[in-house]
């Protein structure tokens, strides 16, 4: 191996990384818009047909969390510590995992219904994997900090929502008068949960996000 050859391999790729990441956070929008269309279905076909697509982009995101980790396995220098960044692409991915999995809930259980709680979980979920790429953007410039810190404080405020959602769902689901019978309510229960916990692992990636910019500053 000849000394540029060398000299690649030491420098930081941050490229990739970039590419890398990019892939995986613009991938998840489109998770979060295809949980959005099974959320506000009209009928359990239509779920069942998005369902089907979204499977599809949860297996492109294990594929470049895939290649993510072989790149900080192949690389002697990472542009950040390779310890946060494997934690970001596995966020991202937890995200994925938790859309797909309530998304099959949804089919599985053949909920037909579009209630407002759940079409509004949804929404917020939509709106904090759009945060999640832009601020995925904007960490490659630290004279960005203040950009991704208003960001930052965005993804609090959707999970505070969520937070505040799940509550309120949950007191209408366990009213004696809701006019579902029991495994109906444990059905939502477990969906509710879900979602919530969706929501907070969205913003476990700032989190990481936040000891990048105080390691990095």
């Amino acid at each position: 191996m000849g000394f540029s050859s060398v000299l690649r391999f030491l420098l930081p790729r941050e490229e990739q990384f970039h590419v890398l990441l990019r892939q995986g956070t613009q991938n998840l929008v489109r998770a979060g818009e295809l949980f959005l269309a099974i959320a506000s279905a009209a009928d359990l076909e239509q779920r069942r047909i998005k369902l089907v697509e979204l499977k599809a982009v949860e297996h492109e995101g294990d594929q470049i969390t895939r290649r993510t980790f072989e790149a900080l396995n192949s690389t002697f220098i990472t542009p950040f510590d390779r310890e946060d960044i494997r934690s970001l692409a596995v966020d991202v991915d937890d995200v994925l995992d938790y859309l797909e999995g309530i998304a099959q809930f949804i089919v599985l259980f053949e909920v037909r219904e579009a209630p407002e709680p759940l079409t509004r979980f949804a929404e917020i979920l939509l709106e904090l994997c759009r945060q999640i790429d832009a601020v995925t953007e904007l960490i490659w410039d630290h004279t960005n900090a203040p950009r991704i810190q208003e960001r930052m404080v965005r993804v609090s405020e959707l999970e505070n929502q969520a937070d505040a959602l799940y509550l309120t769902s949950l007191g209408a689901l366990f009213r004696k008068d809701n006019g579902k019978d029991a495994v109906e309510v444990m059905k939502w229960k477990e969906i509710y949960q879900d979602l919530e916990d969706a929501c907070d692992k969205a913003k476990d990636f700032t989190h990481v996000l936040g000891n990048m910019l105080i390691k990095n500053a």
